[in-house]
């Protein structure tokens, strides 16, 4: 029938669909956070009419939680109250909600799923249509289970070869968003694929498809393969469909050659305005921030604690981790992983977004400059206006944070430590 976006509606609606097309779809599952949730719940009073279905809606604490402040404290407080009223099982205080979704089996090829955050695009990396959407369209969805979609268009990336040593998935997301612009994709599905992305752990995808709305994409694709239903087989209780595009058109057709890639870094203040490490190597920074639903799973643990188990981080900075989840928090605790981060000086705090949306956990001062592995580096992102965020893989943000500076993480491959 076509693209991926093309055959997901056309599975969803029972009749073929096509890019451009106005569809009103169910939807099946609505998730919001303690930023969205609460206006979500103001739009649904407005509306004055019952929700549907309460087990569609899944509520997460994940933006500042435990709660930094009054303010803070006062909308859980409304959202408890809507969630004991209203019979919400779906609640959940478990880490990065986009995290969490994927882990709890809400996630799952060919579903629909609505949140209240941009980063919802996460979830095409499991062939579902995840994409974010406003806090009153949410309670639209809340009272009637469906909403309106444009099935959009489709930018395709073919990726081919292999990763060439310390570069990352991170890496060639940031040469896609740099290469293409912050609004190349406006309401596209970006698609990936080719041999690389088949090769990719399920890891590697979430992070490509989860910064395909840094380039303008509604929705960041990926087709259903045996790592998707190996993967979701014990997580969900859903039929695993299969997704994969059908004589396809395109709008434009990408490729991208792993092997000539090199580690690179996103500068202040766009994620599009991407360079390579070595351009702005020695850069001092402040903070080292490791995590998000970016770059906050077991892997990318991993590959940071690769580079500093038997190290220690340069005593003028500081490093904060934030795994993404529970899950991912008991895992690294019984591999020894974050006792490696403790012993060289970092700060591991609880699942969460933390410093990613500057309500929290390290807060940037007027002048500071931050390498962090999330996914935006926007003026005032993680605090003060005045302050720098720098975007880069979890490879450059370990090895940056020994010396201080940001630095090339293929220039000490020698001293990398095997992990216990």
């Amino acid at each position: 029938m076509g693209t991926i976006a093309e055959e997901m509606f056309s599975q969803k609606l029972g009749r073929e669909v096509h890019a451009g097309e106005m569809v009103l779809a169910d939807v099946d599952f609505i998730m919001s956070h303690d930023s969205t949730t609460p206006l979500a719940i103001e739009a649904w009073k407005e509306i004055g009419k019952p929700l549907l279905d309460p087990d569609r809606i899944i509520i997460h604490f994940d933006h500042f939680y435990p709660s930094p402040n009054i303010n803070c404290s006062i909308l859980h407080q409304r959202t408890m109250e809507f969630v004991k009223k209203q019979g919400i099982k779906n609640f959940y205080r478990e880490g990065v909600c986009h995290q969490v979704m994927v882990e709890k089996g809400f996630v799952f090829p060919g579903g629909i799923v609505i949140g209240g955050d941009s980063h919802t695009c996460t979830y095409g990396a499991l062939s579902c249509f995840g994409t974010g959407m406003g806090s009153t369209d949410l309670a639209v969805s809340y009272v009637t289970g469906k909403n309106w979609f444009m099935v959009p268009h489709t930018l395709r990336f073919e990726i081919h070869g292999k990763f060439p040593q310390e570069v990352y998935a991170k890496d060639l997301i940031l040469y896609l968003v740099g290469k293409v612009g912050a609004g190349g994709a406006n309401y596209k599905a970006c698609e990936f694929g080719g041999s690389a992305v088949h090769a990719m752990s399920i890891s590697e995808r979430l992070t490509l498809a989860n910064m395909a709305v840094e380039m303008g994409g509604k929705a960041g694709l990926m087709e259903t393969d045996k790592k998707t239903l190996s993967f979701l087989k014990n997580r969900t209780s859903r039929p695993l469909k299969i997704i994969r595009p059908q004589n396809p058109r395109y709008e434009d057709i990408i490729g991208v050659d792993l092997g000539s890639l090199q580690p690179l870094v996103a500068v202040p203040h766009q994620v599009d305005q991407v360079k390579p490490v070595e351009e702005v190597e020695g850069t001092e920074i402040d903070e080292f921030f490791l995590g998000t639903c970016t770059n906050g799973r077991l892997d990318d643990l991993k590959i940071a604690v690769k580079i500093l188990a038997g190290k220690k981080i340069h005593d003028m900075s500081r490093m904060v981790v934030n795994p993404a989840s529970n899950e991912i928090y008991t895992q690294a605790e019984r591999q020894r992983i974050l006792q490696i981060f403790r012993d060289a000086g970092a700060i591991v705090c609880n699942p969460g977004c933390g410093a990613c949306v500057g309500r929290h956990q390290g807060i940037l001062a007027p002048g500071e400059k931050a390498l962090t592995t999330m996914n935006r580096n926007f003026l005032g992102r993680m605090g003060s206006p005045e302050a720098q965020i720098y975007l880069a893989s979890p490879a450059t943000v370990a090895v940056s944070a020994i010396y201080g500076k940001i630095t090339d993480p293929r220039k000490i491959l020698s001293t990398f430590s095997p992990l216990p």
